[in-house]
């Protein structure tokens, strides 16, 4: 079992699909990967060589920001939004959409399953509560 960046890739699938499962490379930068490494992107990750291994590892641990350090990224870029009280920041705070989609009929799960209408979500009267 091939592991890159503190992810265990999948030794089943394709080597282009099993890279996107560390957080921050997506099936386009896989892609893009491989072919600057001119590894095969059909080989399974199983049938890989250890050199090919090495190469990817040290390819990605070098030129990208994946999985902890991305992540921590991502995390203090809506805390500065949050700290600078802008709008995108103060929907992160309400756990509402930030990107301009409606809230009025969807988004009902991040808004609690609220019901605005009249009977509906309603019990029947003979129903127990």
């Amino acid at each position: 079992m091939v592991r890159i960046a503190g992810v265990n890739i999948p030794d089943e699938k394709r080597i282009e699909m099993s890279l996107t499962y560390i957080y921050g490379i997506g099936l386009t930068t896989s892609r893009k990967i491989l072919a600057a490494l001119d590894i095969d992107p059909n080989v399974r990750t199983k049938d890989l060589p250890a050199t090919d291994a090495n190469k990817l590892r040290e390819a990605i641990e070098k030129k990208y920001r994946v999985e902890g350090e991305l992540r921590h990224q991502v995390k203090m870029n809506i805390k500065r939004l949050k700290e600078i009280s802008c709008y995108r920041g103060t929907r992160h705070q309400k756990g509402l959409p930030s990107r301009g989609q409606r809230t009025k009929t969807n988004t009902r799960t991040v808004r609690g399953n609220v019901r605005k209408t009249m009977g509906s979500g309603r019990r029947k009267a003979g129903e127990k509560t």
